[in-house]
């Protein structure tokens, strides 16, 4: 044995601590789970481990001016907290929301912050998981063991953003920032900011900062949809008005909300041409007949097959409209000392130039899974309806909706992990597995989100790396809220997918 593996085997291990249930990610998936595991599993014990220093996930880490949600919080929030301000709110507005569903359920005692997960092993024999870790404000080793592993760390790396790698980015004298990593003390005041994107981050970002700059400019290589509107819930208000309780309104204004959205999902497949003009005179409303509206706001595909984000009183067109902001279509040839060169020849010069384009996957937080000490490839995996895989037992992922609120999705999880806790120490079960029956044995495995369905780029440049779909529902994820609202909560826990010991 060499000097430094003495070492290490000599060295002392951190204590095990041991959970019923542990729960990784404190962000709105994790509080979601711990919230709901207090209120259906009062003898499970559990903790939450957070690798940031507070709650919140991707509201903690995205710090860049004017963030807000792109859906609305009657549906974005949790169905057992009732949304008073705004539909659509500000990053600190749900931090705050957030904040008292921790304080008000006591859910504090139950979180450690700054504990990052590294690894996990399933033992077969000790039927339960290992994990491993580091605390990341002191640098101390962590360990800990639970029987059932509940991943609520989000679908994205958090560390940096997605920028692809353009030709002479290295030459530009400017500053190039990610909104995922924007800096505090970054100074646009009175200067030229150009954008590079088209989605809800580059439309909320453009309006929040052209104010203070001297121009903001958005460079989009192709248009995306958006849905312009005033930020108010007419039927919440109305019933505020009426003094009605706050419980009642948050679920019949979630209600409204989720009856308006399946009807306009609906007609996105099955009238898309009438849905696309609908959209784009929300735009031409604010922008004009003279406005460019084929170019710069017509996408290629139909609606739908990518996120569609809210924007709220139609604030980024307002900024075009008043001369503070304007979109410029086009790809780029490379990066200049001023700027950047467009293939069509022109140069668009800017000061600082933020990289609105997009994120880069992580699939399970970037944890070391392993089975036995074999590592899991989640490739080779299948998912059962999104949120378990054949040979990883005792584990839920929590993945939420594209055309749905994400949080709607944490709470029929949630329901249906807490069943099936409650079910299997009923029965004196200690391990659960998805596995495939013998009428699954010649189903055909496909990419995990079919992408004619819905295509955003972030998960295209990752699809490879994801577990595999079948050709039925239960091995499917099918980003169907309104199917799955009514057919989780009738899964049999006792049908032969579920293997148990």
């Amino acid at each position: 044995m060499s000097e430094a593996k003495k070492q290490i085997a000599s060295a002392p291990q951190p204590a095990i601590e041991h959970f019923d249930v542990l729960v990784v990610g404190a962000g709105i998936s994790g509080v979601g789970a711990a919230y709901h595991l207090q209120d259906q599993c009062p003898d499970q014990t559990f903790l939450v481990v957070e690798g940031l220093e507070s709650y919140g996930g991707t509201w903690q880490i995205h710090r860049y001016p004017g963030i807000r949600s792109d859906s609305d919080l009657y549906t974005f929030g949790y169905r057992f907290k009732p949304w008073v301000g705004a539909p659509i709110a500000t990053r600190d507005e749900i931090l705050s929301y957030m904040g008292e569903v921790i304080e008000d359920n006591q859910l504090d005692s139950h979180i450690r912050y700054q504990h990052h997960i590294s690894a996990a092993n399933w033992s077969s024999e000790k039927q339960r998981w290992t994990l491993e870790g580091t605390r990341k404000d002191t640098g101390e080793a962590v360990r800990f063991t639970s029987n059932f592993l509940w991943m609520c760390q989000g679908y994205y790396e958090h560390a940096k953003g997605y920028t692809p790698a353009w030709e002479g980015m290295d030459k530009f004298k400017g500053q190039i920032v990610h909104p995922q990593t924007w800096p505090e003390d970054l100074d646009y005041k009175g200067k030229h900011v150009l954008i590079i994107g088209s989605g809800a981050t580059a439309a909320t970002l453009a309006p929040a900062i052209a104010a203070d700059c001297s121009h903001v400019t958005v460079l989009q290589r192709s248009p995306t949809y958006f849905i312009p509107g005033v930020n108010e819930n007419e039927l919440a208000d109305t019933l505020r008005e009426l003094e009605v309780d706050e419980t009642w309104i948050h679920e019949i204004a979630r209600r409204q909300i989720l009856r308006n959205q399946a009807e306009f999902t609906r007609r996105a497949f099955e009238e898309p041409e009438v849905v696309k003009a609908e959209l784009l005179s929300g735009v031409r409303a604010f922008l004009g007949d003279q406005y460019d509206i084929e170019k710069h706001f017509t996408p290629t595909y139909r609606p739908w097959r990518q996120r569609i984000a809210f924007v709220p009183n139609g604030d980024i067109f307002q900024g075009i409209a008043a001369g503070k902001a304007s979109m410029v279509t086009d790809e780029i040839e490379r990066f200049t000392e001023k700027g950047i060169l467009l293939k069509s020849g022109e140069e668009l010069e800017a000061d600082i130039i933020a990289t609105a384009t997009g994120f880069n996957l992580s699939v399970l937080g970037g944890i070391n899974f392993s089975v036995d000490d074999q590592p899991v490839d989640f490739a080779e995996t299948v998912t059962y309806r999104g949120m378990m895989f054949t040979g990883v037992p005792n584990m839920v992922w929590i993945f939420g909706y594209f055309r749905a609120s994400w949080t709607l999705r944490v709470d029929i999880i949630a329901d249906f992990v807490c069943r099936l806790l409650n079910f299997m120490a009923a029965k004196g079960y200690q391990s659960v597995v998805p596995v495939l029956r013998p009428e699954d044995a010649d189903m055909p495995l496909r990419e995990w989100i079919d992408p004619e369905n819905f295509n955003p780029g972030y998960l295209l440049r990752s699809m490879h790396l994801m577990p595999k779909r079948g050709d039925k529902p239960e091995w499917q994820h099918t980003q169907d809220y309104w199917l799955e609202k009514d057919e989780l909560p009738k899964i049999d826990l006792e049908d032969s997918v579920f293997k148990y010991q």
